[in-house]
């Protein structure tokens, strides 16, 4: 009797076993799946003839994601364990923390210069802008053109400027784990946009005010 439950324990443990492998099998196809049909959307906007250049293009897109996802999950499942090893000591559990951080701004630092490089290698430019508002949902260009519209009186200085920032918020994006984050980036930034305008003297809630009257307008005469 005792040999039979034996048995029917390793049984179903085997049985569990490969269904968790099974399911965890199923999910990485699932997300390779999802960051490859991602990338083609991106690389689909890019006008690349070549159908070679453009799978090969995709395939180092979905390398990013793919390699950025494996260095949060990373950091995730070691932030877990320093969580644990230090539950009874804040200022430990805290200093590793941020240690930790420190580490992984660094691979994500290294990660996207590789990134950079390969993408230099294939594609012009243009097209490396395409790549980079793609990954990062079309903010800079809206975000530029809204304080283009908003504010009529910028100047030449304050424009580069602007755009100075909301480029570094887009390479910061492009790292980011989920579009909260990156769209966190561009709003830390525009934070930082407006306390430059409003040192220059500009009332941002009348701009605004005025500007909103302007959509209004334009709205009413089509």
């Amino acid at each position: 009797m005792k040999l039979q439950i034996l048995a029917l324990f390793l049984t179903f443990s085997v049985a569990t076993a490969v269904f968790a492998q099974d399911k965890t099998l199923a999910d990485q196809a699932a997300y390779t799946k999802t960051i490859t049909e991602r990338a083609a959307k991106i690389v689909n906007t890019l006008g690349i003839s070549d159908s070679k250049k453009a799978e090969k293009v995709t395939n180092i897109i979905r390398d990013q994601y793919s390699n950025l996802n494996d260095i949060y999950t990373a950091r995730d499942l070691g932030a877990k364990d320093i969580k644990e090893k230090n539950k009874e000591n804040k200022v430990l559990r805290d200093s590793a923390l941020a240690k930790q951080n420190r580490a992984v701004e660094a691979s994500l630092a290294k990660l996207h210069k590789k990134y950079i490089s390969k993408l230099n290698a294939q594609l012009n430019n243009e097209q490396i802008e395409g790549v980079k508002n793609g990954m990062t949902y079309g903010v800079l260009p809206l975000t530029y053109k809204a304080y283009q519209e908003e504010i009529l009186t910028l100047t030449d200085e304050q424009k580069k400027q602007i755009l100075v920032w909301l480029t570094e918020a887009r390479e910061r994006a492009m790292d980011a784990e989920s579009s909260d984050k990156k769209h966190a980036w561009f709003g830390k930034y525009k934070g930082r946009i407006n306390n430059y305008l409003s040192a220059a003297g500009y009332d941002l809630k009348k701009e605004g005010i005025e500007w909103e009257k302007r959509r209004k307008a334009k709205a009413d005469g089509n």
